[in-house]
């Protein structure tokens, strides 16, 4: 497979796509990842996506992380997921961010963690927040710990209260407050 040029893998079909192997995605070039249209990375097999190399994970581009499903995005290991830009990161869909694991997220860098929108901290799960580092949590934005619900809030570690700066509890209204101390 690695022997297509870009433009001939371009021209694949759904169906070709979805044919591929495990073994013939993992000889695309990154190159040549990047020519895969959205339709392409659609009919990709979600159990075949783990065979994509961190280097290919990370040479997708913004418009096709976006592109990217919900069961896609739940197939990436965390080596993937902690492989990916922090521009990849911020434009997954929040279906996609919805569909991270828990472990996929404590994969994540800080710069990644820092690179989520506000809208993304809102679909995180309770079990995602709580799976945050320390380093996670500090490294969230007063505009992201401001997003995040009363349950996630509740969720968090002593080790993760501790870790809020006071600039990140200062963004808390009261209501969130309350359910950081309520816990």
């Amino acid at each position: 497979m690695g022997a297509l040029t870009t433009t001939q893998v371009a021209v694949l079909t759904s169906t070709q796509v979805k044919s591929l192997s495990s073994g013939a995605l993992a000889g695309l070039t990154t190159g040549t990842v990047q020519t895969l249209t959205s339709t392409q990375l659609g009919a990709l097999p979600a159990a075949s996506v783990s065979a994509l190399s961190t280097a290919q994970v990370a040479a997708l581009t913004t418009s096709q992380v976006a592109d990217l499903t919900a069961a896609l995005v739940s197939a990436l290991t965390t080596s993937q997921v902690g492989g990916m830009t922090t521009s990849q990161v911020a434009a997954l869909t929040t279906a996609s961010v919805v569909a991270l694991t828990a472990t996929q997220v404590g994969s994540m860098g800080t710069s990644q963690v820092a690179a989520l929108t506000t809208s993304q901290v809102k679909a995180l799960e309770t079990a995602d927040i709580a799976a945050l580092s320390t380093g996670q949590v500090k490294a969230l934005t007063t505009s992201q710990v401001a997003a995040m619900e009363v349950a996630d809030l509740k969720a968090l570690s002593a080790d993760q209260v501790n870790a809020l700066s006071a600039t990140q509890i200062g963004a808390l209204t009261s209501a969130q407050l309350i359910g950081l101390m309520g816990k």
